[in-house]
Parts: C-alpha cells; sequence; structure tokens
C-alpha cells in the first residue's frame, strides 16, 4: 500500500472514532440532562405541592419542560458545532500530513533516481 492508501486509512479510522466518541459524548450528555431533569421535576413537584397546592403543578409542569427542551436543544446544538469543528480540523491535519509525507517520499524517490541514474 503506498503512503497515500496508509494516511487514508489512517484518515478514515480517525474520522470513526470521532464521530464514536462525539456520538458517546452526546448521548451521556443528554442521559445525563434527563436524570438532572426527573430529579429536579420531583423535588418541584414535592415543593409546589406541600406549599401552594396541586393546581399550579401543571402551570410550572410547563415552565419547566420548556426550560428542558431548550436546554437539551443547546448542549445538543453546542456539541453538534464542536463535532463538526473537530472532524473539519481533523481532516484537514490528516490532509497536510498525507500531503506533507507525500511530497517528501516523492522527493526521496527523486533523489534515488537521480543517484541511480548518475552512478550508472
Amino acid at each position: 500500500m503506498t503512503s497515500d492508501g496508509c494516511a487514508w486509512a489512517v484518515l478514515v479510522v480517525v474520522e470513526v472514532v470521532v464521530v464514536v466518541v462525539v456520538v458517546v459524548v452526546v448521548v451521556v450528555v443528554v442521559v445525563v440532562v434527563v436524570v438532572v431533569v426527573v430529579v429536579v421535576e420531583v423535588v418541584i413537584i414535592i415543593i409546589v405541592v406541600v406549599l401552594v397546592g396541586p393546581i399550579v403543578v401543571v402551570a410550572v409542569e410547563v415552565v419547566v419542560v420548556v426550560i428542558v427542551v431548550a436546554v437539551v436543544v443547546v448542549i445538543v446544538v453546542v456539541v453538534v458545532a464542536v463535532v463538526v469543528v473537530v472532524v473539519v480540523v481533523v481532516v484537514v491535519v490528516v490532509v497536510v500530513v498525507v500531503v506533507v509525507v507525500s511530497q517528501f517520499f516523492l522527493k526521496i524517490v527523486v533523489v534515488v533516481v537521480v543517484v541511480v541514474v548518475v552512478v550508472v
């Protein structure tokens, strides 16, 4: 396999690893947010029912759900933006490395060919 082929194989592996890590991070973040929201919901319901009464619970629930959905959307958007930036940076770095390595090997091949031609 040529150096280009190896470099592109490395790029594919790196990209797959980055995507898997990002998906795992997003899932973990969403699960943590959902757990925190459920705990906060239970605490709010208990406090509201004890202090005010059950009628206000519906209004509080609506507000909490809207806030939670907004927070989850913001977290997902930020994580996706970070993932896109990381993937672009990784691709650019690997492409630059591939080009530099290819040029380096090309120069070595040219030097070897020139030396062989001169010697012969």
